[in-house]
């Protein structure tokens, strides 16, 4: 097994010698399955877990490992496979997790570029696109949209489509192809870099397990149609994987999202909406609030039709969606701190009481 086609390269070979790990077997996550992890070494696949110690002393979700991680394991004899370190991850995505507070969910690390997949006849929105976005820019990910089910619509309704993307939306190449005919396959191969990770991102329905076995040329995920009841589609996806395909491009697949809860960072959100903070800097007053102030950049702008109201309004959201969690995680912490000291305390009343 080549691990050089999962994505090995010299920078991870040059941490594992200066940090003394050479002597560990080294591996590439490539499915999850809860805790319980495949792992793509030099001698084959092997399904691993994590030592206590990580366990342990993991602070947050984003001290476990990810499908897309670069481990160091030792396979034993009998099997047995564990995890021991987790390289540094060179980017990485996340959403808030469902119903968790405070927590994140981690999607998938070390990405190169990602697959905002969208299907033309019912699923398209532009603001979660935004959301798919400031994901991406947050950790340097380069996105390519991909619209699917092209076939289902007239070329009219597709380039009206496309054009509302590019009015909100700058500088992100549009891949639109149908799963059916294969039409714009071609395109998008050629997308696709030897030893380059990519992930697609996307609600159920969509076309993502078609899309990837079609570019794999095998079955790889299951399909299912969309809910006649719901219109929306039924997760057959039900875990993460990550796949090489023919051209040597390194794709991992995910289950479909529906919430797609920002978690940070002001980078991302900076990038994604890089002209509305554009026009905050023109603003007549520092503290302008961009509801009611005369001098108002942002105001003038939407009076003016300069700037797309709905683009504006889902940055307002995400905004407050991200402030929001950035709040709960602090107090999260903040309790978490308060019961370790508590703990503590209860421990050396204890050990005095013993004495």
């Amino acid at each position: 097994m080549n691990l050089d086609d999962y994505g090995f390269n010299k920078t991870i070979e040059t941490y594992l010698t200066e940090h003394n790990l050479n002597n560990f077997e080294i591996g590439r996550i490539i499915s999850q399955h809860k805790e319980r992890y495949t792992v793509i070494t030099a001698k084959g696949e092997f399904d691993a877990e994590i030592t206590g110690n990580i366990r342990y002393t993991a602070q947050s979700r984003n001290d476990f490992p990810a499908v897309g991680d670069w481990v160091a394991l030792i396979i034993y004899d009998s099997g047995i496979s564990i995890i021991h370190n987790i390289l540094p991850r060179f980017s990485l995505i996340a959403r808030q997790a469902i119903n968790q507070y405070g927590e994140i969910q981690i999607i998938a690390s070390n990405i190169d570029y990602a697959l905002l997949v969208q299907a033309v006849d019912r699923d398209y929105n532009i603001n979660r696109l935004e959301r798919y976005l400031s994901i991406c820019n947050s950790s340097k990910i380069t996105p390519f949209i991909i619209l699917t089910k092209t076939d289902l619509i007239d070329n009219t309704a597709l380039n009206e489509i496309i054009n509302n993307i590019t009015h909100r939306i700058k500088d992100v190449r549009i891949i639109a192809l149908s799963n059916t005919t294969q039409q714009g396959y071609d395109t998008l191969r050629q997308a696709f870099i030897k030893g380059k990770t990519y992930c697609m991102l996307g609600s159920s329905g969509v076309g993502k397990s078609t899309l990837l076995n079609n570019l794999s040329g095998k079955i790889i995920m299951k399909t299912g149609l969309i809910s006649d009841s719901t219109s929306k589609g039924r997760h057959i996806s039900s875990y993460r994987e990550l796949v090489v395909l023919e051209n040597g491009g390194i794709l991992i697949d995910n289950p479909g999202m529906r919430e797609v809860g920002i978690i940070d960072n002001d980078k991302g959100l900076e990038n994604t909406f890089d002209y509305i903070i554009q026009l905050s800097e023109q603003c007549k007053y520092k503290d302008c609030t961009h509801t009611n102030e005369k001098g108002c950049a942002i105001i003038d702008a939407l009076n003016k039709n300069i700037l797309n109201k709905d683009s504006y309004n889902n940055y307002l959201k995400i905004e407050k969606e991200k402030s929001f969690f950035k709040s709960t995680v602090a107090e999260k912490r903040k309790k978490d701190k308060e019961f370790g000291k508590m703990i503590k305390n209860y421990k050396n009343e204890l050990k005095n009481n013993k004495y």
